[in-house]
C-alpha cells in the first residue's frame, strides 16, 4: 500500500530551487534562502501567494548569531505575508525532518502548497565554532573540548567496525574516490576533482588523518547552501513534471552512546523499513539512492542498514561495483555529502531535490538513465535522527 492509498490523497514534489554549495562568502541565509525559495515556487509555476505554510530546516547551534530564521522565506514576496512559517531543527536531518512536517500538514489538511526550504551559513564561522556546534548533536560529547569532533565519533564507529568485522580503509577509500568522481558532474557540488582511489586511500600531507581511520577525504566538507521544493497535493502546472512521494519513515535511536550497538544503526534500519513498507516496494525497485554518507563509514554502514547486504558484509556492495553509477543500486550519483558538501540544514531538502531532479531527467551531467524510484536517506547525529523517503516518477 503507498501513500496515496493510505491517506487518499497525493504529495508531489512540484517546484524546486538549490544554490551551489561551499563557501559562499557573499551570500547571506537571508540571500540564499531566497534564491532558492523563489526558483522552487516559480517552477511549480505558482504565484507566492498561493502557499499555505513554509518550513525552513536549519541546525545553527550556535553558528550564526540569528536564531529566528523562520521569516526570512517571507522576503520572497509580499505576498507571503501572513503566511505561517516554522523553523525546524533535528541536527543533520533538519531538512528531512521540515520535508516530513510539510507532508503531515498535506495529509492533516491543514494546507494545499507547502513550501519547505533547508538552508545553512557555516563557513564563516571558525572551525572550533563549527566543531562545537555539531558537538552539540551528540550526548556524551555535548559542551566537551575535541580535538576531532564529529570526525572522532566516527572514527570511533569505524574502529568498532573493524574490529567485528575486518579492515575496511582500503574500502573507505574507495567509496570516497567514487562520490569525488561523481561529484564532478554536479554544478552545484563544492568538490568538483576527480582524486582517484589511490590518492583517497593513501595518507599524506594533502590528505592527513583527520581521526584514524578516517582521512580527510573521509570527511565531507563545511559549507554552505540551500535547496528548495513545494509540495502540493494536485500537480501546479510547473516547468517539469511532478514526482510523487511514495512513502516515508522516521526512527529515532535511543541518545546516549551506550544503550546503541555503535555498528547497527538499528533507527536507521526502522526508518528504512517504514518508508520501504508505507510505498510497498523494496530494495529492487529502486534505480537509485541519495544517503547520507557524512561520512564513508556512514556510507559503508548505510549499505547494511537499508538491507542492500547482511551486516558486516558492506564492503562486498563497493567491491563489487553495486553502488557506482552503472551498478546494481547506484548511491550518492550526486557526489554526496561527500563531494557535494553538507551545509547541515540544507542537506536533506537537497537530496529530494537531486532525486526529483533525476526522476523527471532534468539532472544534466548527473542523470541516470531512465530512473523511475529512488530512495533518499538522511540522518542527524551518529544514527539518531533518521529519516527516509520514497520517490516516484509521475
Amino acid at each position: 500500500m503507498s501513500l496515496r492509498e493510505q491517506f487518499g490523497k497525493d504529495v508531489l514534489l512540484t517546484g524546486w530551487g538549490h544554490s551551489r554549495f561551499g563557501k559562499l562568502t557573499d551570500e547571506t541565509l537571508e540571500s540564499l534562502i531566497v534564491q532558492v525559495a523563489t526558483e522552487a515556487i516559480d517552477n511549480a509555476g505558482i504565484e507566492p501567494g498561493q502557499i499555505d505554510e513554509i518550513y525552513l530546516g536549519q541546525f545553527n547551534s550556535g553558528m550564526m548569531p540569528l536564531a529566528f530564521p523562520s521569516s526570512l522565506a517571507l522576503q520572497v514576496s509580499e505576498q507571503l505575508a501572513n503566511v505561517p512559517s516554522t523553523r525546524v531543527e533535528n541536527a543533520c536531518a533538519s531538512g528531512s525532518a521540515a520535508f516530513q512536517q510539510g507532508t503531515k500538514s498535506l495529509l492533516a489538511g491543514t494546507a494545499k502548497t507547502v513550501l519547505v526550504i533547508g538552508a545553512e551559513k557555516m563557513t564563516h564561522a571558525g572551525a572550533d565554532v563549527v566543531g562545537a556546534a555539531l558537538l552539540g548533536a551528540d550526548y556524551d560529547m555535548a559542551g566537551k573540548a575535541s580535538t576531532t569532533g564529529f570526525t572522532g565519533l566516527f572514527a570511533e564507529v569505524a574502529k568498532h567496525y573493524e574490529k567485528r568485522y575486518g579492515p575496511v580503509s582500503d574500502v573507505l577509500g574507495t567509496i570516497a574516490a567514487k562520490n569525488h568522481r561523481n561529484g564532478v558532474d554536479n554544478p552545484y557540488a563544492q568538490l568538483r576533482k576527480d582524486l582517484g582511489e589511490e590518492f583517497c586511500r593513501t595518507v599524506s600531507d594533502k590528505n592527513p588523518m583527520v581521526a584514524d581511520p578516517l582521512r580527510r577525504t573521509d570527511c565531507s566538507p563545511v559549507s554552505d547552501g540551500a535547496a528548495a521544493v513545494v509540495l502540493s497535493v494536485s500537480p501546479t502546472g510547473g516547468a517539469t513534471a511532478p514526482v510523487r512521494l511514495a512513502g516515508f519513515g522516521q526512527a529515532n535511536d535511543f541518545f546516549p552512546g551506550e544503550r546503541r550497538d555503535p555498528t547497527a544503526f538499528a533507527a536507521t534500519r526502522a526508518s528504512w523499513q517504514r518508508a520501504l513498507g508505507m510505498a510497498g516496494v523494496g530494495l529492487d525497485d529502486l534505480d537509485f539512492a541519495e544517503v547520507h554518507d557524512c561520512f564513508t563509514i556512514a556510507e559503508l554502514l548505510m549499505y547494511e542498514a537499508m538491507g542492500l547486504t547482511e551486516p558486516g558484509q558492506g564492503t562486498r556492495a563497493i567491491e563489487e561495483g553495486w553502488v557506482f553509477k552503472d551498478g546494481r543500486l547506484p548511491i550518492n550519483v550526486s557526489g554526496g555529502l561527500k563531494a557535494k558538501g553538507h551545509p547541515v540544514g540544507a542537506t536533506g531538502v537537497s537530496q529530494h531535490v537531486i532525486a526529483a531532479m533525476q526522476l523527471t531527467g532534468t539532472a544534466g551531467g548527473m542523470q541516470l538513465a531512465n530512473p523511475r524510484r529512488a530512495a533518499v536517506q538522511n540522518m542527524g547525529g551518529v544514527g539518531i535522527a533518521n529519516y527516509v523517503s520514497v520517490l516516484e516518477a509521475v
